[in-house]
């Protein structure tokens, strides 16, 4: 589907052609190719006969999902619909679903990953699952046809999405999901404060955090014991890295991933613009002699900003980062031009923040759990964005449109 609509874009998408994620897509083969080609130059001993363009390319296969969706807010909601129920399909009748919520309850100490590559990934889903229900709370509380399926629908959501966040114990995910809401929820009290809405907007915030509270404690209080050796489990570690003591740390979960990104840093001070190519992160583990064969074992670096930066120098960070903010200030202007609504807005900004965060303390990104999450929400928001520019003949960074430019 992704890759169909990515042809239909270039052959029938005028206007779409000349937007930023087309030329973004472009720069980022581009940076791939000359990084290997440096690698193959000056190391050749540690570059592959070819050079591996999908490794950043999958990250642009929203523009596909976007080019099908049309801009049409109904069949994104559809989609994402349609991705949370093969979700849940996953964690209640899949090969492992019943097993592994059996485990977790008859042992605390079991982390469920219901065959999805490790129990963090898990997480991830339904902490994203998590943002969408509280920004789509007011959409499935109002009235009219179906209510009550959907609200019993969407409280089971929620129910099942924080006990598998709480079960799996990541406690990347608990923080970025934290500062997530956190944002969230003071950006629209701010907006309802200057906008005085209706009620009907209100009910739909005081639920959604209503929920999340309710079942939050009731997660704490049945997980009492896993919640607090997971974050007391590694406090020190923290201590240590702030005052430099890094002969101080373990090895442990939270330890193999400072002396990694130690070790990162120190192979990107060698090559910061072009970085080390495709392969750097297990690159980097495998040869850096102080660190112990448990910590090579992994192979990544749990931190995929590094893993970019590593791998593509700055050029390559930076195709990432002007993606988010053209997906950023597009989603912003969209919403004020009343043609992304309210609720999917809120979505993108809270994922933003919860995504961005999350993969800084294992690489999402660079598996296929993080690639689709991150393709599927990508695709929702920039259909929108499209469709804004398609109407309104505006570009998204304005000092930079000439005329009718369509960045």
């Amino acid at each position: 589907m992704a890759l169909t609509g990515l042809v239909a874009v270039l052959v029938w998408g005028r206007g779409i052609r000349s937007t930023a994620p087309l030329w973004l897509l472009l720069a980022a083969v581009l940076v791939q190719l000359l990084s290997w080609s440096m690698m193959a130059w000056q190391h050749p001993e540690w570059v592959g006969s070819n050079p591996r363009l999908d490794r950043m390319a999958k990250w642009f296969l929203f523009i596909g999902l976007a080019w099908w969706l049309g801009g049409s807010t109904r069949h994104t909601l559809m989609f994402w619909g349609l991705a949370l129920l093969g979700l849940m399909l996953v964690v209640s009748v899949g090969e492992y679903g019943i097993a592994h919520w059996r485990q977790a309850f008859d042992n605390p100490r079991f982390r469920p990953d219901f065959g999805v590559m490790n129990a963090q990934h898990p997480a991830m889903f339904f902490g994203a699952t998590m943002l969408a229900g509280v920004s789509f709370a007011a959409r499935c509380w109002r009235s009219g046809r179906w209510a009550w399926t959907r609200r019993l629908g969407w409280l089971s959501v929620m129910v099942v999405s924080l006990m598998v966040i709480v079960m799996t114990q990541t406690r990347g995910v608990w923080l970025s999901l934290l500062v997530a809401m956190t944002c969230m929820a003071l950006a629209v009290l701010f907006w309802l404060a200057a906008h005085r809405r209706s009620r009907y907007a209100v009910r739909g915030l005081i639920i959604g955090l209503a929920t999340v509270v309710v079942v939050g404690l009731l997660a704490g209080v049945s997980f009492r014991d896993t919640v607090e050796r997971r974050l007391a489990q590694e406090s020190g570690i923290i201590s240590h890295t702030l005052k430099g003591e890094f002969d101080q740390i373990p090895y442990s979960s939270v330890g193999n991933r400072v002396h990694s990104w130690r070790a990162a840093v120190v192979w990107l001070a060698e090559r910061p613009m072009v970085g080390w190519g495709d392969d750097a992160r297990s690159l980097v583990v495998r040869n850096t002699e102080w660190l112990p064969d448990r910590t090579r074992q992994y192979g990544h670096l749990h931190n995929t900003t590094l893993e970019v930066l590593v791998a593509y120098g700055v050029l390559g960070l930076g195709v990432m980062i002007v993606l988010g903010a053209w997906v950023g200030i597009g989603t912003w202007r969209a919403w004020r031009a009343g043609l992304m609504p309210s609720d999917i807005a809120m979505f993108g900004a809270g994922f933003f923040i919860f995504f961005v965060l999350a993969n800084q303390f294992e690489s999402y990104l660079s598996f296929w759990t993080g690639s689709f999450l991150f393709n599927m929400v990508m695709g929702g928001l920039v259909t929108h964005i499209w469709r804004w520019q398609a109407e309104t003949g505006q570009g998204v960074f304005r000092l930079l449109r000439r005329g009718r430019n369509e960045n």
